[in-house]
């Protein structure tokens, strides 16, 4: 923390051990990748790392917690609930068994027609208390759903590009690489660097970088498929996971990515000043059966590291990257 000039702050201590703890392959990686590229740990960095890798577990286990409590009191009230309509049903029996009885007597028909309806009354009055109660509860059921679908959709987001993050992605690639093999069809992925990031953050500041993150993920969002995958890998890297694709149709995708953002014009939202052109590396591979997405990616960022060698704003393929080890 000191080396690179990281407040004091209890948050940042908390952040910090569990980096150099190292069981956090994540959180280890970004941080990593920030001080390759010299990144400054300021006060929006930290708050952003801090967030991400440690607060959103934070505000999950509180989710977990509160959402524990609610579904004990809805579990305690709908067995009162039955509990009350099981001795409404007992009280309910008694009184036709009294009516029966009274019958045999001899009483007066009418008079027990009345108690027989009277009491019939009582039962549906008692019976539709009971629903309404029970739909009371079943709304809150569905408020507990909702709040449930909203912390899974959070822990799944990356807060900054508001693209799925790393649980998301290797959630999905399990998926998809299951998949793949099952029905032997092809699986790729593409890997984006934005290029010259931290000479741009330095120059602008890393608001302004952040801004131009929201943009490129937003390129890439557009153009990728539904079925497919955009994600935050980690710092300025972003990744995309592409089922029933090959490595030239992944390819192809890929530079209209990189055109689409080449072509593109970036302002200063709060000055309207024009901003230098932006423009990204992009390292393309194709899933072999077996393979972990370790490996896979590790191929893309291979590819990807060729990219940048060549001078950026191009697209490389793991095809080139073995012609040019061959050559080597």
């Amino acid at each position: 923390m000191a080396q690179q000039r990281v407040p004091p702050t209890p948050n940042n201590f908390h952040l910090w051990f569990k980096y150099s703890l190292g069981s956090a392959s994540d959180l280890k990686r970004a941080v990593d990748i920030l001080v390759s590229n010299k990144r400054k740990f300021d006060k929006t960095t930290n708050q952003a790392l801090f967030d991400t890798y440690v607060g959103q577990q934070g505000t999950e286990a509180a989710v977990v917690h509160k959402v524990s409590q609610q579904l004990h009191g809805v579990m305690d009230s709908a067995k009162s609930y039955l509990t009350a309509a099981i001795a409404d049903n007992r009280t309910h029996m008694e009184a036709i068994d009294g009516v029966a009885e009274r019958s045999e007597q001899g009483v007066d028909p009418k008079i027990l027609i009345e108690n027989l309806v009277s009491e019939l009354a009582q039962a549906t009055a008692r019976a539709a208390k009971l629903e309404a109660s029970f739909a009371e509860k079943s709304r809150e059921l569905d408020t507990i759903r909702d709040s449930l679908n909203k912390s899974e959709q959070r822990a799944r987001t990356d807060t900054l590009t508001g693209l799925p993050n790393r649980r998301a992605l290797e959630e999905f690639f399990r998926h998809v690489q299951i998949a793949a093999m099952e029905q032997d069809e092809p699986l790729s992925i593409l890997l984006i660097d934005v290029d010259h990031f931290k000479k741009f953050n330095d120059n602008y500041g890393h608001g302004v970088g952040d801004q131009v993150l929201r943009l490129v993920a937003k390129a890439l969002r557009e153009r990728v498929r539904d079925n497919d995958l955009p994600a935050r890998y980690g710092g300025e890297e972003l990744i995309a996971v592409l089922p029933q694709t090959d490595l030239e149709g992944c390819s192809a995708i890929a530079e209209r990515i990189r055109r689409t953002i080449a072509d593109c014009q970036f302002t200063r939202r709060s000055t309207g000043e024009v901003l230098p052109q932006i423009t990204v590396s992009i390292g393309v591979g194709q899933f072999q059966f077996g393979e972990s997405m370790a490996d896979l990616i590790d191929r893309c960022d291979r590819a990807l590291y060729l990219a940048k060698k060549l001078g950026r704003n191009r697209v490389v393929t793991e095809l080139e990257l073995d012609r040019k080890l061959a050559v080597g």
